[in-house]
This record gives structure tokens, C-alpha cells and sequence, in this order.
């Protein structure tokens, strides 16, 4: 977010550079770079014969370096966007020859999703040096979260943490997909409101008392009855709630539990820090390490094993995934 912040300030003080090469896992942040530099770089009359958009499968290196050579028209400066760069892998070093003595007044942006060049390479270490070499990694899941937080906080909005793990849980860890949300919900939301799990439920559509998150906890808490109920609706709503979703999620929580009682420190920032997650959810899993020695918690991983192949058809041919869940969370709490 800083390194993003100072490339947002640089062109806003006119301190462009001549060649942005934006890479990596993310695309959120791809195009978020790529979108200001579109939006802030010429004026709308500028942008008429200067501003150009240019897609990898539609053209050569040669193409782009031609377009990149251009003189501006009555502007200062001219930007030429190659979107999807990704599909030119196999020649990309083919443009060191043009970022060694780059165009002053083109500004040319990569856009080159899903993946990364190296960067001991020529053209990495030649982009390094006369321009922006920047790198989007995707973000962790236990990281998640604090995004969700910090551009809710550019909104003026803050959010409750099980909220947030709802979303996350919901939608993943597509920075793109959850900020589609977060706008949209900030336009129904009043001025800084505390976005609660209610929130989520009425304007996303994610149940705040039937969702993974609460089964997880009720299976923590060993609260049958309502990990029951939890599993019935899943069962009743099985396009909602899929089955290797419910096992991934709990497969982690039970794996971050078998490191708990690893721990010498069980003090609330170092588990945190340890398994990575957020302060507020520590009292659950000392709840549940309470509720599930060491010994029951490895036999649980091995039966979330065999529920998971069982979800892929070995050894359970046309059993429905509502049966799979109820087996396993009898298996679980028993």
C-alpha cells in the first residue's frame, strides 16, 4: 500500500516515469496503477491523440516499441497501456533493447497479470533502474482482513473483525472481487458507520448466523445443537455453502489448533503472531484447545481427509454432500 501511495504521488506531481512495468500473482494492484496513470497522467483533450490502449494477444513487442516511439500531439507527454502483457512471456526481454534508452515523453505501462519476469534478468534490471519495476504479491488470507479494514478506512468506515472474516470467507482472497463489494456497499451504508455482520448479511447476502465462520466456532465451542442447525442449512443451501470449501476452512482451523498446543507462549499477541490471525479470534482457540487435546485434534485432520476425498468421489460414489458433512461432524465431536 506505501509503494502504491508514492507511484500515486509521483504522477501526481508530474514525476512520471518512462516505462512502469507492473507484474504479479495480484491483479488488484496491476490495475489499480495502471487506471490511475490512464486517469491522471493527460487531460481528457490530451488523451484524444495521445492516450493509447493496447492488448498483448493483438500485438508483437515490435508493435509496442513502434507505439512507444511515437512524438506526442500538443501534449507533453503521450501513455501507451499494454494490457494482458502476459501473453507476450515468450518475447518480453525482447523490450530491454527499449527500456535501455526509453522515449522521454512516452509514458508506457505493462501490464503483466499472473505472473513475473526475472528480475536478474536484462530487461528487470534495466526497468529496476530507469523505471518502475513493480510487483503485486498476492496477499496472504490471515492478511485479508487488514485490508479490508484499511480501505474501508479511506471510505471512512470501519468493520467489525467477524465481518470482515465473513467476507473473506465468502469471497476469498480476490482483492478485485471484494472491493467490487466494498464499493458497493459503501454506497448504501451511511457516513462512517461501523459495518457489523448484519451489514454484511442484509447488502452481500452472507447469512451472519449460518455461515462457516459459525460452524467453525460452534465446533470449537462444542455447542452441537447449533453446529447442527449450521450443517442442515448447509445441507439445505448445498450451491451456497460448498462442501470443499467448508473442509478447507475447517481443515486450517484445526491445523492453526495442532500449533496452538504447540506453543510454549500461549499469551494472546504471540498467538496471534504464531497462526497469523487476529487478535479478537485468540479466546476461540483457547476455547478449543480446551475442548480438543492434541491427540483428538490430529484424529480430526485425518477424518477432514477423508471427508475431503469422500467430496471427490473416492470411496463414497453419489453420496450427497450434506451426508458427507453430517458423518464428519459427528465424527468431529464424538
Amino acid at each position: 500500500m506505501n509503494r502504491l501511495k508514492q507511484i500515486a504521488e509521483e504522477i501526481r506531481s508530474k514525476n512520471t516515469k518512462p516505462i512502469y512495468f507492473l507484474m504479479g500473482e495480484e491483479a488488484y494492484y496491476i490495475d489499480k496503477i495502471s487506471d490511475f496513470i490512464e486517469n491522471n497522467v493527460l487531460t481528457e483533450e490530451e488523451k484524444g491523440f495521445n492516450q493509447m490502449v493496447l492488448y498483448g494477444r493483438d500485438v508483437t513487442i515490435e508493435d509496442i516499441i513502434a507505439n512507444a516511439k511515437r512524438f506526442p500531439m500538443m501534449s507533453e507527454k503521450q501513455v501507451v497501456i499494454v494490457k494482458e502483457a502476459q501473453d507476450l512471456s515468450r518475447t518480453i526481454e525482447k523490450l530491454a533493447d527499449y527500456a535501455e534508452n526509453p522515449q522521454p515523453s512516452t509514458v508506457l505501462v505493462i501490464c503483466y497479470k499472473y505472473k513475473t519476469i526475472d528480475k536478474r534478468k536484462r530487461l528487470g534490471k534495466i526497468v529496476a533502474q530507469k523505471g518502475c519495476l513493480f510487483e503485486s504479491k498476492k496477499l496472504y488470507e490471515n492478511q485479508v482482513s487488514d485490508w479490508i479494514a484499511s480501505i474501508l478506512k479511506q471510505k471512512g468506515h470501519r468493520i467489525e473483525p467477524k465481518a470482515a472474516h465473513m467476507l473473506v470467507e465468502f469471497l476469498g482472497t480476490d482483492l478485485s472481487k471484494i472491493d467490487n463489494e466494498l464499493e458497493k456497499l459503501s454506497l448504501v451504508i451511511g457516513e462512517k458507520t461501523l459495518i457489523t455482520p448484519l451489514h454484511i448479511e442484509q447488502n452481500i447476502g452472507i447469512s451472519k448466523d449460518f455461515n462457516n465462520f459459525e460452524l467453525r466456532k460452534a465446533i470449537g465451542d462444542k455447542e452441537i445443537v447449533k453446529a447442527n442447525q449450521i450443517v442442515q442449512y448447509f445441507s439445505q443451501n448445498p450451491k451456497s455453502n460448498p462442501l470443499v470449501m467448508t473442509i478447507s476452512l475447517l481443515n486450517s482451523f484445526f491445523t492453526q489448533l495442532l500449533l496452538y498446543h504447540g506453543l510454549k507462549d500461549k499469551g494472546k499477541i504471540n498467538v496471534a503472531k504464531s497462526l497469523r490471525i487476529n487478535p479478537f479470534f485468540v479466546p476461540e482457540y483457547q476455547r478449543a484447545a480446551r475442548n480438543y487435546p492434541m491427540r483428538k485434534v490430529a484424529q480430526v485432520i485425518a477424518r477432514l481427509r477423508e471427508a475431503d476425498l469422500k467430496s471427490k468421489g473416492v470411496g463414497a460414489a453419489a453420496l450427497p454432500p450434506g451426508d458427507i458433512l453430517k458423518e464428519l461432524l459427528f465424527k468431529i465431536m464424538h
